[in-house]
């Protein structure tokens, strides 16, 4: 009677676990659906230095640093989109707010260190002793391979720096970096003594050394005789003729302003060329003397930091519309971190990584010009809250990347957003 009732028990117990796993199953395959976009490229812009959303895309009351009250440095304006307000000095974004989402709701733990921040911002994730993460680039390219066979699949524009690289996914999927719009990529330039019937002869004295020396199976040597090979390829004439932007009307380029905005009107160019992924560095040119790491009197100048990305930014967005380009390149806006409310002893902001913005625009996406609510201060985030994987997983499934699959660091698995979720309504 025991063994009997003992039998009953088990096979009762195996039947209902049975039905919990295809329970599990059918609600993992509902909650997995793939959100998938069809954009080829992505534009990264960076504001290294951590700009404050309260200033610009997500602006509240007006506050006063003199009498420490927090809130807005700045007067807020309306946009093209009904309900949704900018800092008075994006009056050009603010006319084009319908093809942009301000997701006001970002959000990490990292609020006290420039680089930590910086480096959960690129890979999607803390700093590990163990493995070296990729960067959003350099994942990207590695998913969707190059747009094209005569352009690099990623290109960095402003200094190198490890967050932004390949990590455990091999040199193949680096960067190619130039620091300044009037000189292309470092490293790429032949001196004039190298003749192209010098070039030549090195080229098949190199290749009669591969040869002799047999195939390898060192995977590291396979990435840098292939990122070698490209280099050689990219170094002529041809593909250096894309960084030559004296070729661009003068009233274009005038509308783009100054040096970022050389920078954003080459990423333009570059997407012609078939560059998958660009990330267009904007803290290298201090007007206020700070960046946009405005503490004490770096606030006083601001304005002149958001007004230069303004130009710079609209004139991107109509500039990819005219060329039937924006629909396919997701523009990204980013930061390490937000700003508080409340001003420091010297009238400026500290770090605030509790909630913070970052935007989209262009990409094919379904925009409503902002995301996410926060309180009145833009302190604490009231709804529709975004974690860095979320955003990650937003812009992976915004260019036909499964965001919910696996890499291999090794034998150790590496989800590709550490399992974020996308922002769906920009799906829809």
């Amino acid at each position: 009677m025991q063994d009997t009732t003992r039998r009953q028990f088990l096979a009762n117990g195996m039947a209902a676990a049975g039905a919990l796993s295809v329970a599990s199953i059918a609600r993992c395959s509902e909650t997995q659906t793939l959100l998938q976009g069809k954009a080829e490229h992505v534009i990264s812009i960076w504001l290294g230095g951590g700009m404050g959303q309260i200033d610009t895309f997500d602006p509240k009351l007006k506050g006063d640093p003199k009498a420490k009250k927090p809130g807005s440095y700045y007067d807020s304006i309306d946009t093209a989109v009904s309900g949704v307000q900018v800092c008075q000095h994006l009056s050009s974004m603010a006319k084009v707010m319908d093809r942009v989402t301000a997701v006001r709701t970002v959000n990490h733990g990292v609020i006290d260190e420039h680089a930590a921040a910086t480096n959960r911002m690129h890979t999607g994730r803390a700093i590990s002793g163990t493995v070296t993460y990729p960067s959003l680039g350099s994942l990207i390219v590695h998913e969707r391979g190059a747009a094209s066979e005569d352009a690099p699949s990623y290109v960095l524009i402003g200094y190198p720096n490890v967050t932004r690289g390949p990590g455990f996914l091999g040199a193949k999927y680096g960067y190619l970096y130039l620091t300044e719009t009037g000189r292309g990529p470092a490293g790429l330039s032949r001196p004039d003594i190298i003749t192209p019937q010098r070039q030549s002869r090195r080229e098949q004295f190199l290749a009669s050394l591969r040869n002799s020396a047999g195939t390898t199976a060192v995977t590291e040597l396979i990435d840098y005789e292939a990122a070698i090979e490209q280099s050689m390829k990219l170094s002529g004439p041809e593909f250096s003729s894309v960084f030559h932007l004296d070729g661009e009307p003068d009233d274009l380029r005038n509308r783009y302003g100054g040096e970022f905005g050389q920078r954003c009107l080459l990423s333009r160019r570059l997407i012609e060329r078939g560059v998958r992924f660009i990330e267009v560095s904007h803290n290298l040119n201090f007007l206020n003397g700070s960046g946009w790491d405005v503490h004490n009197s770096g606030i006083v100048n601001q304005h002149k930091l958001i007004e230069e990305m303004d130009t710079a930014v609209s004139a991107l967005i109509a500039d990819l519309q005219s060329k039937d380009l924006l629909d396919k390149t997701l523009i990204v806006i980013t930061s390490e971190f937000g700003r508080p409310p409340e001003f420091d002893s010297g009238g400026g902001r500290g770090h605030q990584g509790s909630t913070f913005s970052c935007v989209l625009a262009g990409g094919g996406l379904a925009h409503c010009g902002a995301w996410g609510e926060t309180d009145e201060l833009s302190k604490k985030i009231v709804a529709d809250p975004v974690s860095v994987p979320d955003l990650f997983a937003t812009i992976c499934g915004c260019v036909g990347v499964d965001y919910s699959k696996y890499l291999y660091a090794g034998d150790r698995p590496v989800p590709v957003t550490d399992q974020g979720t996308p922002i769906a309504k920009l799906f829809v």
